[in-house]
């Protein structure tokens, strides 16, 4: 399922015409953005959690030339389902 086939199962689902349930989305998800964005977590219980979580720097290698080479540390989104989104796909 693609953004859009979201937004129209979101429409059939509430009754909304596609462009309120387009807004309804966007807003949901640059909700979640802003709130990771700022540290925080956004618990949604019976469906999951999302988190930021740090990843350390660490050293790679290029793999054309095969040099060693740094990769900074940076903030990764992560995601863990809650009981009822696993439940449901079992």
């Amino acid at each position: 399922m693609n953004k859009q086939e979201l937004i129209g199962q979101v429409a059939d689902n509430s009754g909304l015409g596609k462009g309120d349930a387009s807004k309804a989305v966007e807003a949901v998800f640059d909700a979640i953005s802003a709130a990771l964005k700022k540290g925080d977590e956004v618990r949604l219980v019976g469906f999951g959690t999302f988190s930021v979580g740090k990843r350390k720097a660490s050293t790679g290698r290029n793999p054309r030339t095969g040099e060693e080479m740094t990769i900074k540390a940076s903030n990764q989104p992560k995601f863990k389902a809650g009981k009822g989104l696993k439940d449901s796909v079992n």
